[in-house]
């Protein structure tokens, strides 16, 4: 099949191109032509205004339910939300019924994944059943596939296991994965410690308890001179301990949410149930230091951590209501809307070359030669966000309705091609 991608910036900080308005040819799945002007006749001619091709995007951080909540997300369905948000690669975490704690379990989601829309990398289980207590088959879940390692929604409280589990990896130069929630400080509230919990009678989540297990788990990386990345960060003040470990030498990464950089807790005043988080949104001041820790790289990753829930867990009292948000297909507008001064090479960073190095992805650079594996967006043609374009089983995102800051017209991964209407 033969592609044709007219007068296209190309945001590849690793291709000769970078920064010019070149037309691409692609035929099966390799780029075999990039020049000002190229005229050969073709399948299917991509054009589109402000058009941008940058290496393809990877989420890091997505539940697709895929086996044991099958009416909210399988894997076909997450896969094409993913590729409708601009991601050839996402990951997925552990949190099925079964948990991904195994070798086979592992291989369910690579070898049904051989298809679908996006890449799925399964991220492998920490602990049996996610409970934090006993390490699972770390070894061979990597020797099957498994990404990384995490407990998903379920961060590691005890440090032992924390410890017992980087010093694991290390042998293999795996990555661990954690979402900094020390959960006995956490567990009881609904929603960020602070005047708005206060205003609205709900018990909080205290900011505190986010840098004290960032804390800890910086000690125990410097400990163990391991591979640590904290996703979901949501505080300065967790921000802040990332930047300094960094700047000491560590082997931290990072990511945070598009809907830390949108929303505060002022935004749930009213109640809504879609904004219902963990991480729970924090306030302004949080939200600008996200936002410049963006800016000078302390950032390395946007993850959209992707929670579909189904009408029942979300249409109901915020009380008895569930965490999460479908997010795939808003991912990459919604930070384009929250940071509009973000350059086509930052996004490309943040969107896709700081995640591929991380996690020791392939890095197929824009240039004659490579294997198609490519994001083809607008970033400042603004869009209402709709139902309409949710490829998800579930609509709990609360972008709908908002007019985001860039659109992605599709991706091209080797010989697959999606492109959104």
């Amino acid at each position: 099949m033969k592609l044709l991608i007219k007068q296209a910036v190309i945001a590849d900080p690793s291709s000769p191109f970078n920064g010019q308005t070149q037309d691409l040819l692609i035929i099966d799945g390799t780029i075999v032509s990039i020049a000002s002007g190229i005229e050969e006749a073709a399948d299917q001619v991509i054009e589109a205004k402000g058009l941008h091709v940058s290496q393809g995007w990877v989420d890091l951080f997505c539940q697709f339910n895929d086996p044991g909540a099958e009416h909210k997300e399988i894997l076909e369905t997450g896969a094409r939300a993913a590729a409708s948000g601009g991601f050839t690669d996402v990951f997925v975490v552990p949190n099925t019924a079964p948990c991904l704690h195994s070798k086979s379990q592992v291989e369910y989601v690579v070898q049904k994944s051989a298809t679908l829309a996006a890449s799925v990398y399964p991220i492998g289980a920490i602990t049996k059943n996610c409970e934090g207590k006993e390490l699972a088959e770390m070894y061979d879940m990597k020797s099957s596939g498994a990404i990384a390692f995490t407990d998903g929604w379920n961060p590691l409280q005890s440090g032992q296991v924390m410890l017992k589990a980087l010093q694991y990896v290390k042998a293999f130069d795996g990555v661990i994965i954690q979402v900094p929630d020390e959960i006995s400080l956490s567990k009881n509230g609904l929603i960020n410690e602070g005047i708005v919990s206060t205003q609205l009678g709900l018990p909080g989540k205290p900011a505190i308890a986010e840098s004290l297990m960032i804390a800890r788990d910086i000690e125990l990386l410097r400990y163990t001179g391991s591979r640590l990345h904290v996703t979901g960060i949501s505080t300065g003040a967790g921000i802040e301990l990332i930047r300094k470990a960094k700047a000491e030498g560590l082997n931290i990464t990072c990511s945070i949410t598009p809907y830390h950089l949108s929303f505060t807790d002022e935004d749930l005043l009213g109640y809504d149930t879609n904004l219902k988080l963990n991480p729970a949104l924090r306030t302004k001041a949080d939200v600008d230091a996200l936002k410049a820790a963006v800016i000078d790289g302390t950032v390395d990753c946007i993850s959209s951590h992707h929670y579909p829930q189904d009408y029942d867990n979300k249409i109901c009292e915020f009380e008895y209501a569930k965490y999460g948000m479908e997010g795939l297909e808003s991912c990459f507008g919604a930070v384009a809307a929250a940071m509009p001064q973000l350059t086509g090479d930052q996004l490309t960073a943040i969107f896709s070359m700081n995640a591929k190095k991380i996690f020791g992805l392939p890095a197929d650079a824009v240039d004659v030669s490579s294997t198609a594996s490519i994001t083809l967006f607008s970033p400042g043609e603004a869009t209402v966000f709709t139902k309409d374009h949710i490829q998800s089983l579930c609509s709990n995102n609360a972008f709908i309705g908002k007019t985001l800051g860039g659109k992605v017209i599709g991706t091209i991964r080797g010989k697959r091609l999606f492109l959104n209407d």
